[in-house]
């Protein structure tokens, strides 16, 4: 018999009053999988404003496949500041940046090189939209609500469903998207995907790297709750093979040039270097240069290819969507469908800026 914690019985503990000189702050921060997240607790005698308030801290790096037993100390350099949504009250998420006992980021700190790139190009005033599709699955890692000894139905009637027999999760979406609004994250919406048990929030707009911020603080905070649930995420972009939807993290990107009247020319010529460089993005849009998405990306179940680049209005077939709304307003933002629903948003967006701001080809 599997034992399990009562939250009944933690309610209890969590009403105690807190001391008005301590504050609890969870520092937050990806492992060396480029996938993970890890997190631990510190306490502090003030209320930080500002992750630069945080003080610089460390931790194990030979338990988080980033360093060796030998030298295992890794520096964790507070980057932004958020509500603590579990804890409540003056308590923090403060999500953190890795550097190594050199100095250097860390190797799956893609956030520092991004950053630097978001500086280069300000003026433009790049905006990020991502659209998180994720899976949820039972304790026995087989997809939630689905029959144990079998499949359901196939798809059709799911996405955007309503009803216990189309949708399977819905109280972990709804814990999630209340949780962001507290934590001070953008989120922009949610909706149940095509295949069942599977959901997906939006994050944005976000000008620049505060998407990345914004989307990982999400992730956090959606495994955080499914702890609660006794429910397992995944971000897995084909979780099920066979004739399932795989899952994305569809990335709506434009600049002030695109947002102003006649932005269409300036979209059109974004693609137009988006195409001269495809295999460069599909390497950036996975932890696995592409391994991963080679599973989701055949142009089947709302997919372009992996290895041919595409652009079309209202296509969702297509490597690159153009609204229709934007294709007949003459101007607004485009969609790129390739990045994995694993990607890390902070390489999505250096590469997108490099190639369409900076042409680098």
């Amino acid at each position: 018999m599997v034992s399990l914690t009562e939250k009944v019985v933690l309610k209890r503990y969590m009403t105690l009053p807190q001391p008005e000189d301590r504050v609890m702050c969870e520092y937050i921060w990806i492992d060396g999988t480029g996938e993970g997240i890890r997190s631990k607790c510190k306490t502090m005698d003030f209320e930080p404003k500002h992750a630069k308030e945080c003080p610089v801290w460390n931790y194990d790096g030979s338990s988080t496949f980033q360093a060796e037993g030998s030298n295992s100390d890794m520096y964790l350099h507070p980057v932004a500041l958020y509500n603590d949504p579990f804890r409540l009250g003056k308590n923090k998420l403060v999500l953190c940046e890795v550097y190594k006992y050199n100095n250097k980021p860390a190797e799956s700190n893609n956030r520092k090189s991004c950053n630097e790139v978001c500086e280069k190009v300000k003026e433009d005033q790049p905006w990020f939209g991502i659209e998180q599709e994720y899976t949820l699955l039972d304790i026995d890692k087989y997809p939630f609500g689905w029959p144990k000894n079998g499949f359901p139905g196939p798809q059709g009637p799911y996405y955007c469903g309503v009803g216990s027999n189309k949708v399977f999760g819905r109280d972990i979406v709804e814990a999630h998207y209340r949780a962001c609004l507290y934590a001070g994250i953008k989120i922009a919406g949610c909706n149940a995907e095509v295949m069942p048990g599977q959901w997906e929030f939006q994050v944005g707009p976000c000008e620049g790297i505060s998407v990345g911020d914004e989307l990982w603080v999400a992730r956090y905070i959606l495994n955080r709750v499914a702890e609660d649930f006794n429910v397992l995420v995944t971000f897995d972009p084909k979780p099920m093979p066979g004739d399932w939807n795989g899952a994305g993290a569809h990335t709506n990107y434009s600049t002030l040039k695109m947002r102003e009247d006649g932005g269409i020319k300036h979209i059109e010529e974004a693609i137009d270097k988006l195409s001269k460089c495809h295999d460069k993005h599909i390497r950036a849009y996975d932890p696995k240069a592409g391994e991963d998405n080679k599973r989701r990306l055949t142009g089947l179940h709302e997919t372009s290819t992996i290895s041919d680049f595409s652009a079309g209005v209202a296509n969702r077939g297509a490597s690159i969507r153009i609204p229709r709304q934007v294709a007949q307003d003459g101007n607004g933002y485009l969609e790129d469908r390739r990045p994995s629903s694993n990607c890390d948003p902070y390489s999505v967006v250096e590469v997108l800026l490099r190639t369409t701001c900076l042409g680098e080809l």
